[in-house]
């Protein structure tokens, strides 16, 4: 048994041994070109007007979709006119990257608490608007509007995961 096992060992090792010196000789693949890493650019002003008047066209679309869905009436309609104007989409200042460049690392962290205490007071005023108009939806409406509360989050300025200064 002892010699089976010696055997069986050897034949193992001589075979590992065997591929990688079969490796060795194997004339190596050709070099694949390296892909051509484009560097990030800022967008001009013509695609981010663009891309705003894009993102204020889908939003007219679900802001409507929704209120056929919630079937406003028109004794809701000013709730819910104040809920939507709260709801825009928010134009996003320009990150300065030289201007950050220059900050100490207190200062930068002191202007990232500052950008955060306004991302909340922004916030806060939208929950504001959300009361207002949800206290005048009834049972039906406010149990559809909950159905849909998580996808107005992600479509109406909850960028929770995404952060990047929006809010």
């Amino acid at each position: 048994m002892k010699t089976l096992k010696t055997t069986l060992f050897a034949g193992v090792a001589a075979a590992a041994f065997g591929m990688a010196a079969h490796a060795q000789t194997q004339a190596p693949a050709p070099a694949q070109p390296q892909a051509q890493h484009r560097q990030w650019q800022a967008p001009t002003p013509e695609q981010r007007a663009q891309f705003q008047a894009k993102r204020a066209e889908m939003f007219a679309k679900r802001t409507q979709q929704l209120h056929d869905e919630l079937g406003i009436t028109a004794a809701q309609e000013g709730a819910w006119k104040s809920f939507v104007s709260s709801m825009q989409p928010t134009a996003h200042p320009q990150h300065d990257r030289a201007a950050w460049a220059g900050l100490t690392a207190p200062e930068r962290l002191a202007k990232m608490i500052d950008l955060q205490k306004q991302r909340t007071a922004a916030l806060e005023q939208r929950q504001g608007a959300l009361n207002s108009f949800y206290s005048v939806l009834s049972a039906d409406q406010k149990k559809l509007f909950d159905a849909k509360a998580e996808q107005l989050a992600s479509r109406w300025g909850g960028h929770g995961h995404r952060g990047h200064g929006q809010g």
